[in-house]
C-alpha cells in the first residue's frame, strides 16, 4: 500500500509523541525491540511508527554495543539487557520484550534472567536445537559466516547472506545495509557467541517464564512455524499467532498484521 505524505508525517509525528519521557499515564506500553542476525536498530523503524499511532512506544536496541568489547555469550547478555531495561525511565505503563529471529532467542534469555519485562513477543525464534550433530554442524556453519563478514567485500557478504531461501531476498533499506558495514566485527563475533549451535537448548526452560508471552511465526515458514506451534504449547501463558502471507521476516512481510496484533495483545 503506498502512503501519502500527509500519512507519512502523521506517523511520524505519532511516533515521537510515543517516545517522549514524562507521563507515561496514556502510553499503554513500551515496546524494546531485539532485532535478528545482521540487523540493525533501523529494521524497527516503520513498524515503531504503526504501534505508535496506536499511542504505543517503542525502543530499539542496538545489539552489537553489546559486543564491542568482548565475548558476550547469550545468558549473560540476558542479565545485562534486564540490567538497562531496570536503570531506563519506563515510557509506558508496560514494558514488554519483542524479540525476531537472534533477538527472539535473546530475548528468551532475557525472560529466563527475570528483569522488569510484563509480556513478551517472540517472532520466528528457536528455542535451541536439541540434537548434538545439528548443533555440530550449525556451529561450523555460523564460523563460516562469521570468517565471510570479516573477510568478503561487506556488499557480496549481505547479498549472499539475503540469498538464503529462508529469508526470501533483501528486505532492508540499501543505505541501511552500507551503515552495518562498521559492525561488521561485532556482526562476526555474533555468528559464534549467539550461534543457535552454541546455544542451550531451552525448551524444558520455557515453561518458567511467568508472563504473557505471544509467540508467532509466518505461515509460509513451515519450520518455524512448527518450532512456534510446539513452543507455544508449552505453557498456559503463551498465545499463538501465525501471520498470514508472511515467511521468516514477518515484521517486515506483513507489518500492518503485526502492529495490530501486538496492540491487540498488550491491550
Amino acid at each position: 500500500m503506498i502512503q501519502t505524505s500527509k500519512e507519512t508525517d502523521e506517523r511520524r509525528d505519532a511516533q515521537k509523541r510515543a517516545a517522549q519521557p514524562g507521563d507515561v499515564s496514556g502510553i499503554p506500553a513500551e515496546c524494546w525491540c531485539l532485532h535478528g542476525a545482521v540487523g540493525a536498530v533501523a529494521d524497527w523503524r516503520d513498524l515503531a511508527g504503526r504501534l505508535a499511532t496506536r499511542g504505543i512506544a517503542t525502543r530499539a536496541v542496538d545489539l552489537w554495543r553489546f559486543l564491542e568489547c568482548e565475548s558476550v555469550l547469550m545468558p549473560e547478555f540476558g542479565k545485562r539487557l534486564n540490567a538497562d531495561a531496570e536503570g531506563e525511565v519506563a515510557r509506558g505503563k508496560k514494558r514488554i520484550l519483542v524479540g525476531y529471529s537472534m533477538g527472539g532467542r535473546l530475548a528468551l534469555h532475557a525472560l529466563l534472567e527475570g528483569g522488569p519485562w510484563e509480556a513478551a513477543v517472540i517472532i520466528s525464534a528457536n528455542p535451541g536445537l536439541r540434537d548434538a550433530a545439528e548443533a555440530s554442524a550449525r556451529r561450523g556453519a555460523d564460523t563460516v559466516w562469521a570468517t565471510q563478514a570479516l573477510t568478503m567485500p561487506w556488499p557480496d557478504f549481505l547479498t549472499k547472506w539475503n540469498a538464503q531461501t529462508i529469508l526470501g531476498g533483501a528486505i532492508r533499506d540499501h543505505r541501511e545495509d552500507r551503515k552495518l558495514m562498521q559492525r561488521r566485527r561485532e556482526i562476526a563475533r555474533s555468528f559464534v557467541d549467539w550461534s543457535l549451535g552454541n546455544q542451550e537448548p531451552l525448551w524444558e526452560k520455557l515453561s518458567a517464564i511467568q508472563i504473557p508471552t505471544l509467540w508467532i511465526a509466518g505461515e509460509n515458514d513451515p519450520k518455524f512455524r512448527a518450532i512456534t506451534e510446539e513452543a507455544a504449547g508449552l505453557s498456559e501463558k503463551f498465545t499463538l499467532e501465525i501471520a498470514p502471507d508472511s515467511g521468516h521476516r514477518v515484521p517486515w512481510e506483513n507489518e500492518a498484521w503485526l502492529a495490530e496484533k501486538i496492540a491487540a495483545f498488550i491491550s
